[in-house]
């Protein structure tokens, strides 16, 4: 399974990576982050996040690669393709040295 879109520019099929309603709900789990705090790292609106994660509408593709973006930046990766398709896996924790 690969979880992409794709899109005809110019003649060339390009691929992109999908951002899912669940995966948003997951990510933003993950980073212990509001819908504004995953609006203001992805610089779109609360209620953009909020009418993805409730899939109310279609968001615009460039909106959901900022989301995703966002998510990425703080340190979520996204699987794509494989029989884990679909998956989140959240930051790695940081450790503090022993005193």
């Amino acid at each position: 399974m690969v979880l992409t879109t794709k899109k005809l520019v110019k003649g060339d099929i390009l691929t992109r990576p999908v951002l899912l309603p669940v995966q948003c709900r997951m990510a933003r789990v993950a980073l212990q982050w509001s819908v504004n705090e995953a609006g203001r790292a992805a610089g779109v609106s609360y209620r953009t996040i909020v009418r993805l994660e409730n899939e109310q509408r279609d968001i615009q593709s460039d909106k959901l690669a900022a989301i995703r973006r966002g998510f990425e930046e703080a340190g979520v990766r996204f699987l794509d393709e494989g029989p884990d398709a679909g998956a989140v896996v959240p930051p790695k924790l940081k450790v503090l040295p022993p005193r």
